[in-house]
């Protein structure tokens, strides 16, 4: 399958339309299956899994310019783009409810046993976009696995980085990130 996504891949960013749509389908079920662990436990959430991975595709088909060369590359983008249509629809649901329709995840594999266990897709947002600015390697671990669904020696050959280091900084990224969303806003 990597052979096949490989080639999928060059003949995409020679401009071939038709393999990045062969590219999406065989890939497919494995986007299928990080949605569905991002969407695992959201009682509140109107987003279904095809629909996450559909805007996910537009998302990354709008996008021309870029051009993975690896599976992982691919995921890599796939998992921002998911972040990016999770918290569009997060904002929108805020919007619609005025603060009622908070998203909510979880940092790890599990479903969460209480509302207290998951977090809001907002709150980690912007607990990713300030850790991106403390440490920017850790913030792409934190996307890479939590919304791309790599596992870690996947991450760590996507960053060229050993499994130790990034296991490392997955576990300061999820403190770092839990003392953020613990942090109440500062008063406007």
């Amino acid at each position: 399958m990597h052979d096949d996504v490989t080639a999928l891949l060059a003949a995409s960013s020679q401009g071939e339309g038709a393999a990045r749509d062969k590219l999406f389908a065989l890939l497919y079920e494995e986007l299928r299956q990080c949605a569905r662990r991002q969407l695992r436990g959201n009682a509140v959430l109107t987003l279904s899994t095809t629909a996450l991975v559909n805007e996910t595709y537009v998302k990354l088909a709008a996008a021309s310019q870029l051009n993975p060369t690896t599976r992982q590359h691919f995921m890599a983008l796939a998992a921002r783009a998911m972040r990016q249509v999770m918290v569009d629809h997060a904002r929108r649901l805020q919007a619609d409810k005025r603060g009622g329709g908070a998203i909510m995840v979880t940092l790890d594999e599990r479903l969460p046993d209480q509302p207290d266990d998951a977090v809001d897709v907002l709150a980690l947002d912007q607990a990713l976009l300030t850790l991106e600015q403390i440490d920017e390697r850790a913030a792409r671990v934190v996307q890479l696995h939590f919304f791309g669904g790599l596992a870690f020696p996947e991450v760590a050959e996507l960053e060229g980085l050993t499994v130790r280091t990034v296991m490392r900084d997955w576990q300061a990224a999820r403190a770092l990130l839990a003392a953020e969303m613990a942090t109440p806003p500062p008063a406007a």
